[in-house]
């Protein structure tokens, strides 16, 4: 088990699995630097063939995160907008693009931008006191960190909405309803949650899972026919990986398979 700490992100890799702590008390707001931190973190975490997952959480026991120090803006500045805009921009697709699987361990409130990096995330588990909120609106602003693509990908266009367009905040048990966050866990269970899913993650080829979570972002913009054409492209591909022999001759020999991610 190694450890890097940043400035404002903990990154700590237990096994296949990296932990990722927003760090930036007391409610683990985005800066610059932070969002710089997080972008170069996943990337050298994509070059790290021994890492197939990916828990994000927040520091403390309040905040998941409270998204964008709004200090930031108070002068009205365009310049210091556009670049922030840019920033969470890199940072939070740069998490979406993960090769392997993303999960979001929300353990307290989840605002603005603190919950639109839960959003980039590919599963997201709740802690029974957490709350979800996309306030943007209410100080003149709006999610510019994928809040208003992802959110409606997730929950449709109504509900999505509700939280931006009325500012409806969204407790643990009704973001489970509507689809926001896919399990909710009693509260200093988040974490742990999540890396058990992350462990079922690595009981998966590594090679597929990626390719399988390749196709099925694909679906959000593709037209249906173009991934079924990829799809069965990306399924004979994986006849180049070595997992692909290990898994299949795994199975038929009755034994666990011991995947390599090559």
């Amino acid at each position: 088990m190694t450890q890097v700490i940043t400035d404002s992100v903990l990154v700590e890799k237990r096994g296949h699995v990296a932990v990722l702590t927003m760090n930036n008390p007391p409610a683990n707001t985005w800066t610059a630097d932070s969002l710089k931190a997080l972008k170069c973190i996943v990337e050298e975490l994509n070059q790290d063939k021994s890492i197939w997952s990916l828990v994000l959480t927040g520091g403390g026991d309040k905040f998941f995160s409270a998204g964008a120090d709004l200090k930031l803006f108070a002068d009205g500045n365009r310049e210091v907008a556009r670049d922030m805009a840019r920033l969470f921009g890199l940072a939070f697709e740069a998490l979406s693009q993960f090769r392997g699987v993303s999960i979001a361990a929300i353990n307290g409130y989840s605002m603005g931008g603190g919950l639109e990096v839960a959003l980039a995330c590919d599963l997201r588990i709740a802690e029974e006191q957490a709350v979800m909120a996309l306030p943007e609106a209410k100080v003149g602003l709006l999610p510019c960190a994928g809040g208003t693509q992802n959110l409606t990908w997730l929950v449709g266009e109504g509900w999505a909405k509700r939280m931006i367009l009325c500012g409806e905040q969204v407790k643990a048990d009704k973001a489970l309803a509507i689809g926001l966050v896919e399990e909710v866990v009693e509260k200093g269970t988040g974490l742990e949650k999540a890396l058990i899913l992350a462990e079922q993650v690595g009981q998966q080829s590594p090679s597929s899972v990626a390719a399988c979570k390749t196709l099925i972002q694909n679906a959000r913009t593709a037209p249906l026919q173009q991934g079924l054409i990829l799809e069965r492209e990306l399924f004979v591909d994986l006849f180049d990986t070595q997992d692909q022999a290990e898994g299949v001759n795994a199975f038929l020999e009755k034994r666990a398979a011991n995947w390599q991610n090559k």
